[in-house]
C-alpha cells in the first residue's frame, strides 16, 4: 500500500501519452487534455510526453501551444512527483518508467506485468 503523500499544488507530474488512444497520432476527444487541464486547475506544474506529439497546438477547448513534449529518460523521470500513464503507447519502456518514477498513477493498466518496484504504483 502507497503511503506517500503530497499536495497537488506545486507538484511536477508528467503525463505519458496525450493521444486519443494507444499508438496513433489523434488528440480529438482525447482524456488526457481534460486531466492535465484539472492537474494545472489544482495547482500541479504539469508537462507530458508522447512519440506522436513533439509540439501540442492550440484546440478549440483548450490552448497547450507553449507545450513541447518533455524527454523521457531516467533522470528526467526522476524529477517529477508523479507520473500518470494516461495513454499506454506501446513504445514505451515501462520498467524504466516505473524503475525511475517516485510515484506512477497508471490509468492503462500498462504496467500490470511488472513486479518490480510495486510499491511506486497506484493502477485506476
Amino acid at each position: 500500500m502507497l503511503t506517500q503523500r503530497k499536495s497537488l499544488k506545486g507538484s511536477r507530474v508528467l503525463v505519458l501519452g496525450v493521444a486519443y488512444k494507444k499508438d496513433i497520432d489523434d488528440l480529438r476527444e482525447s482524456p488526457s487534455l481534460k486531466l492535465m487541464q484539472l492537474l494545472q486547475e489544482g495547482g500541479a506544474l504539469v508537462e507530458y510526453n508522447d512519440p506522436y506529439f513533439p509540439v501540442l497546438h492550440k484546440m478549440r477547448h483548450y490552448d497547450y501551444s507553449k507545450m513541447k513534449s518533455a524527454p523521457l529518460d531516467p533522470a528526467a523521470l526522476a524529477s517529477y512527483d508523479c507520473v500518470l500513464i494516461a495513454t499506454d503507447h506501446s513504445s514505451y519502456d515501462y520498467d524504466t518508467i516505473v524503475a525511475s518514477s517516485k510515484l506512477v498513477v497508471d490509468t492503462r493498466n500498462a504496467t500490470r506485468r511488472i513486479s518490480k518496484h510495486r510499491e511506486r504504483v497506484v493502477q485506476c
